[in-house]
């Protein structure tokens, strides 16, 4: 089986599973990195760069979602005959015969697919799992377990969950991203109900009632369980007395039709996780597992990487990566980091994702950063796109409400521009899904090397400066 765009986060953690289960893997990516490093030393045969020699001899290839019909490997494999499928064909084929727990949602998806998978593991009930982020407490992206049990997170691009028949299906949230595929918000909603639809007879619906998009979806839910969660008073499963703790995290009370049974302590901040548990806790107790259990599970929860992922510390300068890249996830990253520092800086470099979904959202863009003090906006990471839309980076900066903000189009530029003026108590936060996640780690050795060299030397540091708005 050969996988075209290997180092993905969705292809990434179904290679690790296809090799976990003794296939013979082999994948390309345009691009080395720790993926590919940690894929080859699990036995995968992986190339940098596409041609058309690396599938002389597959059987199967799959391909990402990113990749261009134009693929030398696409057109090879397809010249000779050779089966190509994208995630839409081969996840109904992989969960086959499983109990799938399949979540979904516009956001807060991996990490909610984590807790769960945790939990279950925890309780004893051996589950495999697919999930599109690096989660340390599972050993990677991936895990094969003995049970019938198949924790799989579900993505709606380019339709990938659509073939699915989950036993319990989680949907966290509903609403309009990747504008290049779909028109609207509506046109989400339809296909997360076609998602609902699936559910096989005698099963679940999670649903988050906080979000519109979700409660909607549980009228679709005809004939199976419905199991609501939330803040207000009426569902099924209720958060209440939420309220930060010493851990940087959030300590919470369960209410089970209305009355509580537990009392949970995360480590992981922001109001967001808090829903993410409460998903956790409603699969759980479907599944059997006790809620004491549960706790535990959730309360040892570490995160997930580029989720609010500490990078390094240098003196009292903390530098966090985050996945951030839709005006929602900004919002709840950012109450996030204001829950855990308080008054202290709060910095941000954020590299737009696609040109498509700046131009569609640059207006809730432009009031998602309340909560820093100061934000940097790189020059956007085109991805599959070019730029047809007429937006830039600093279209952001002008229209951005509430903190400074500051054009920086590279990486060298935002480097010299934080050498010269970030606080040295500053808690900087580097939001973006695209090439942006290589800053952290340049950013901490260059502040060691400020830190003992004297403040005016940064050798890494190049470029003349970035573009404050007026």
């Amino acid at each position: 089986m050969h996988f075209v765009g290997i180092g993905g986060a969705g292809l990434s953690a179904l290679a690790r599973l296809m090799l976990a289960q003794g296939w013979r893997v082999s994948g390309s990516d345009r691009e080395a990195g720790p993926r590919l490093e940690a894929l080859r030393k699990a036995g995968a045969r992986v190339h940098v760069g596409h041609s058309a020699d690396h599938v002389a001899d597959a059987d199967l290839v799959v391909v990402s979602s990113a990749v261009p019909p134009d693929n030398p490997e696409v057109m090879a494999a397809q010249e000779r005959g050779i089966p190509v499928y994208k995630r839409t064909q081969l996840l109904p084929q992989l969960t086959r015969g499983f109990d799938v727990i399949a979540v979904a949602g516009t956001h807060g998806k991996t990490t909610t697919t984590a807790m769960i998978a945790l939990v279950l593991a925890d309780a004893g009930h051996d589950p495999t799992v697919v999930v599109g982020g690096d989660v340390p407490q599972l050993g990677g992206n991936a895990r094969v377990g003995r049970s019938s049990y198949f924790v799989l997170e579900a993505d709606e691009y380019d339709y990938a969950f659509v073939g699915l028949e989950p036993l319990v299906a989680v949907v966290t949230n509903v609403e309009h991203d990747h504008p290049d595929m779909f028109a609207d918000e509506r046109d989400v909603w339809r296909l997360f109900a076609h998602f609902v639809s699936r559910i096989r007879p005698g099963g679940a619906l999670v649903a988050c009632h906080d979000d519109p998009g979700a409660r909607l979806l549980t009228a679709r839910a005809s004939g199976k369980a419905v199991l609501t969660y939330g803040t207000e008073p009426g569902v099924v499963w209720q958060v209440a007395d939420v309220c930060p703790n010493e851990l940087g995290g959030t300590d919470f009370t369960v209410l089970r039709q209305g009355k509580p049974v537990e009392t949970i302590r995360l480590r992981v901040p922001g109001h967001h996780n808090v829903l993410n548990a409460m998903a956790a806790v409603a699969v759980a107790d479907h599944l059997g597992v006790a809620l004491s259990r549960a706790k535990a599970t959730l309360e040892r929860f570490a995160g997930v990487a580029r989720r609010f992922e500490l990078v390094g510390r240098v003196g009292h300068v903390e530098i966090f990566d985050d996945y951030a890249h839709h005006p929602t996830e900004v919002e709840a990253t950012l109450q996030a980091a204001r829950q855990r520092f308080g008054d202290r800086p709060v910095w941000v470099v954020f590299q737009p994702h696609t040109f498509s979904r700046l131009a569609t959202m640059l207006d809730r863009f432009a009031a998602a950063f309340t909560n820093a003090d100061r934000v940097i906006v790189s020059d956007v990471y085109a991805a599959r796109e070019v730029n047809t839309f007429g937006v830039s980076a600093q279209d952001l900066v002008e229209r951005l409400q509430g903190p400074p903000a500051t054009y920086a189009p590279t990486q060298e530029v935002i480097l010299e521009l934080l050498g010269r003026e970030l606080p040295d108590d500053a808690a900087v936060f580097i939001l973006g899904a695209g090439d942006i996640t290589a800053l952290g780690p340049r950013l901490r050795q260059a502040l060691a090397a400020r830190s003992q060299a004297g403040p005016h030397v940064i050798d890494t540091m190049l470029g003349s400066g970035g573009r404050s708005k007026p």
